[in-house]
């Protein structure tokens, strides 16, 4: 199994890592990650870069294929038509097709997403109906073989989901535990809905 992690300029750093710290511990699996040309990709903060293995046209099909978000950098991936047409080509035989945060603007630009029930960061689901998803409130939604999940943090729960369902609950059990994914945060705030208006006016601002 090919897991591809795709890197692009301006992506949010958990957005990727996150699912690669599951899915590339997963049996049998050969994980990549690629970019545009290959080598290193500059995260949405500007002080800490990721380096691809390969670059879009060493790779042309994959299993699995997990696309961050970000914000401005996403947008400009979501409008580079050589970054869409090789999402097209390198999912034609995919089993999973994945996305994190704003990252299914970018499956969604490139037409995976019409008609399909997905979700993104809180902040972009307006943008996400926009290209023809069904725009859905939930930490991670499964429509046929694409699995969107929404902002940031999100993407480890995505990818232990998927784990379950590739190679068993067990082996998803034993990476979440080797993981230590046990969330206890200091503040219940994590959603639009329970960090009322003062804080989701701050998080906009900060973001």
């Amino acid at each position: 199994m090919r897991i591809v992690f795709f890197l692009y300029e301006g992506l949010t750093t958990l957005d990727i890592i996150g699912p690669h710290d599951v899915l590339s511990r997963l049996p049998d699996c050969e994980a990549i990650s690629v970019s545009k040309d290959g080598g290193p990709a500059m995260a949405d903060t500007g002080v800490l870069g990721l380096t691809a293995t390969h670059a879009m046209g060493d790779v042309d099909a994959c299993d699995v294929l997990v696309v961050p978000g970000g914000v401005a950098g996403t947008f400009a991936a979501a409008a580079d038509e050589e970054i869409l047409d090789w999402i097209r080509t390198v999912t034609a035989d995919a089993t999973w097709i994945t996305s994190v945060c704003t990252g299914s603007l970018i499956l969604g630009a490139a037409g995976l997403l019409d008609g399909r029930k997905a979700t993104t960061h809180w902040a972009a689901m307006e943008m996400l109906a926009g290209y023809g998803a069904e725009a859905v409130t939930a930490r991670s939604v499964r429509d046929g073989n694409v699995i969107t999940a929404a902002g940031v943090s999100a993407g480890i729960d995505m990818a232990i989901e998927l784990a379950a369902t590739i190679a068993g609950d067990e082996t998803a059990q034993a990476i979440q535990l080797g993981i230590e994914y046990d969330p206890a945060p200091p503040f219940d705030c994590g959603s639009p809905a329970k960090a009322g208006a003062a804080i989701i006016e701050r998080a906009q601002s900060v973001f």
